[in-house]
């Protein structure tokens, strides 16, 4: 592998304590260069804050999301309403303490031209972004020479380009989009559904244009535009020509280098891509799906006495496949283990259990969680006498619940194993079995009473709980939860076959010979026909799942996701979707943006970090600043900052946050008082001055931070030779 994948939790910057700065009057500002001296001789304050007008389309919707997920500031002006500001000078700038002051670090726009011709807002923002070398983004807008580029009609294309294959050009590795290894695939998910739309063109004659994303226009040998940098009049402005919206691969490849353009890789917010996968059940024995009774044998969805349970463990040879696999991905599972099926295991034969004796030897091959001792249901008792299983009540009504001493000895005896064994387990953590003793719907509508107290006895900080049920962060007891993506590989499954049946149960209608089920659930929709057992599984449901898995990992979502260990036994179902999803990774991003795989306390900090800095964010206690290389931030006492900062950004005479996608970023502990100072690197320094040539002449385009200084004039009679490029 190109990259080694991170397995620690993101470390802390250093600290540079500051003082709050007062605070100070606020006035209209001059345009600046208007006048000698005064405001205009003052170097501006730059908020790092983003203008988002939408029109109610997808496009600024999906750029605002990728600023929620970050924790970005941005301020949404929707045209639709009635009530919105109007954008004029006054709402652009003011002055702060006699120095000018631009309200926004960047502007995104629906489209090259939302407002009626001749309109003052718009002459505002021209004026704004000419003023302050503020960029703009124009999200999704027509090919035409008022954008850059040539109308498609002429010589370019128009329409679907579902299964396109894009490309990063050389000058978009250099500049925005480096972070990438250069394809950019676009979604095809269905033959029948049209899923994006594109203005292919090429750049206007004469036009000061940098291609940064292109494709083949469809049967031809040349290329068009889809993402691309046009500088005019003093301005510049990024250009999108195709459609998408927040949940599509294309998008998310390219958001992050959407947001480091119009930043200048200088933000509030970061972002990562996160992947890590709990292993459920290990030691223990999960049943196995019955193909002609169409339920569990030894599960509570057949009747009791249905069937003979036919249970499915992993082998010694499964455990050296998982350890093999491992190392050679460069990947750490994370084992969720129940001591007690060993236990039980060895009684069942003679004090003999190779796989556990296997999974012992190599136990710092894997991260270890505590599932419980036995895994039990630790909710309320079950009353498993019909299907669906109900809530067993006491004589008065009252729902019966799993013990508190019950709830403590499946945590307590689990660690007392692990410990016997040598396992390095964090103790912190805990999967209880089946998220058991949190809320269930409809059965158990609220928690186990007994579980809070339990954990707070035994001190556990992170609880899982399944996503598809319990998505948000909460308190329980001592613990926050820790949501987890489940992959649709069953627990019940260990050969393709099993999978394939029980799919098709699940998913096919009643009149089709499956369960029904898919057209009861308002969230579950059901096949056209089902899978054909021989090519279902790697035709349909890895796909399908490999595609859902990368999507959380595109969207920076650190929830992990989980399957079981009898997906690593028999046909060892679940490694073909973790093998899709790595493969995949590797292919689209470069070296310098890894997939970070942290072990459930780092996800469960990271998801409680997100979660205040975002809400500090929305409620506008959050706020910064750039004035020349010095960013100044004031948050809430004891909040840790996020940034992302050019590389070679300094916080406190250190490094702020990790290098990570051509930037530098983490949450760093501010000042006591809530004031965290920054330094930019000279070069960042540099290529603000180069942008921001106050008072330029209206037809001098400021230079981008991506781009190359235009080369000396020609003397004349002096041909210069020209680059090869797409098309030539």
């Amino acid at each position: 592998m190109k990259r080694t994948l991170r397995t620690t939790a993101l470390t802390m910057g250093a600290v540079l304590l500051g003082l709050a700065a007062p605070a100070a009057p606020v006035t209209a500002a001059p345009v600046p260069g208007a006048a000698a001296g005064g405001a205009a001789a003052l170097a501006p304050r730059v908020d790092l804050r983003v203008l988002i007008v939408t029109d109610g389309g997808p496009a600024t919707a999906a750029i605002a999301a990728e600023l929620d997920t970050a924790g970005t500031p941005y301020t949404l002006v929707d045209l639709t309403r009635p009530d919105r500001p109007v954008i004029d000078a006054a709402f652009l700038a003011d002055t702060v303490d006699g120095r000018p002051r631009a309200r926004f670090q960047a502007v995104v726009l629906p489209n090259d031209a939302p407002f009626p011709a001749g309109s003052g807002e718009m002459a505002a923002l021209v004026a704004y972004e000419k003023a302050y070398a503020v960029p703009q983004v124009d999200a999704y807008t027509y090919a035409r020479p008022q954008a850059g580029l040539e109308y498609p009609v002429n010589g370019g294309y128009m329409g679907s380009v579902d299964g396109l294959r894009a490309q990063v050009t050389d000058a978009g590795r250099a500049g925005p989009f480096g972070y990438l290894d250069g394809a950019v695939p676009f979604e095809d998910n269905s033959p029948t559904v049209g899923e994006s739309y594109a203005f292919l063109s090429r750049p206007a004659a004469g036009a000061d244009f940098t291609t940064y994303v292109d494709a083949p226009l469809p049967g031809r040998q040349t290329r068009g535009v889809l993402v691309g940098e046009y500088r005019h009049d003093g301005r510049r402005e990024l250009v999108v020509t195709f459609a998408y919206n927040q949940h599509q691969q294309q998008f998310r490849l390219l958001a992050r280098g959407i947001v480091d353009w119009m930043t200048g890789q200088t933000r509030l917010g970061t972002s990562r891509h996160y992947f890590a996968v709990h292993v459920d059940d290990v030691f223990a024995a999960d049943d196995r799906w019955d193909t002609t009774l169409n339920c569990t044998p030894g599960d509570v969805d057949c009747a009791p006495g249905t069937g003979t349970p036919n249970p499915i463990r992993m082998t010694a040879a499964d455990v050296e496949h998982a350890v093999r696999w491992s190392r050679e991905r460069g990947f750490t599972l994370d084992m969720a283990f129940n001591g007690g099926g060993s236990v039980e295991h060895r009684e069942e034969n003679g004090g003999s259990d190779p796989a556990a004796d296997r999974l012992i030897a190599d136990r710092e091959a894997f991260r270890w969680i505590n599932h419980t001792y036995d895994h039990p249901y630790l909710g309320c008792e079950q009353d498993v006498s019909a299907v669906p299983w109900k809530c067993a009540t006491a004589p008065d009504g009252s729902v019966r619940y799993v013990s508190r001493a019950e709830i403590d000895h499946q945590i307590a005896d689990n660690r007392r194993w692990a410990e016997r064994a040598g396992l390095p387990l964090r103790t912190g953590e805990l999967i209880t079995g089946e998220h058991s003793g949190l809320r269930l719907l409809p059965q158990q509508p609220d928690d186990n009473p007994n579980l809070a107290p339990s954990l707070t006895g035994n001190g556990i900080a992170w609880l899982a709980a399944d996503n598809s049920r319990d998505p948000g962060q909460r308190a329980v007891g001592s613990a926050l939860t820790v949501s987890r993506h489940p992959i649709n590989i069953f627990y019940n499954a260990g050969r393709v076959a099993e999978q394939v049946d029980e799919y098709n149960w699940i998913y096919t209608s009643r009149a089709q010979g499956g369960s029904g089920l898919c057209e009861e659930l308002a969230s579950t929709t059901c096949l056209d026909r089902p899978l054909d057992t021989a090519t279902g599984f790697t035709g349909h449901i890895v796909p399908l799942e490999t595609r859902t898995a990368l999507g959380h990992v595109l969207a920076g979502d650190p929830r992990p996701h989980f399957v079981h260990q009898s997906n690593l036994a028999e046909d060892r179902i679940g490694y073909p979707v973790l093998d899709g999803v790595l493969s995949r990774y590797e292919e689209l991003f470069a070296a310098g943006t890894p997939l970070v795989n942290l072990p459930m306390s780092g996800i469960g900090a990271e998801l409680r970090d997100r979660a205040a800095w975002q809400a500090a964010v929305r409620a506008g206690d959050v706020t910064a600043y750039r004035i020349g290389g010095t960013v100044t931030v004031h948050a809430p006492a004891g909040l840790p900052v996020a940034a992302t900062m050019p590389a070679g950004t300094v916080l406190g005479g250190g490094p702020l946050g990790e290098p990570y996608a051509g930037t530098t970023s983490g949450r760093v502990a501010g000042g006591p008082d809530g004031t965290t100072s920054i330094t930019l690197p000279s070069a960042a320094v540099a290529d603000a001055t180069a942008t921001a040539t106050r008072g330029a002449p209206a037809a001098t385009a400021p230079r981008s931070p991506y781009r190359p200084a235009p080369p000396a004039p020609v003397p004349p009679g002096v041909v210069r030779p020209v680059p090869p490029g797409p098309g030539r």
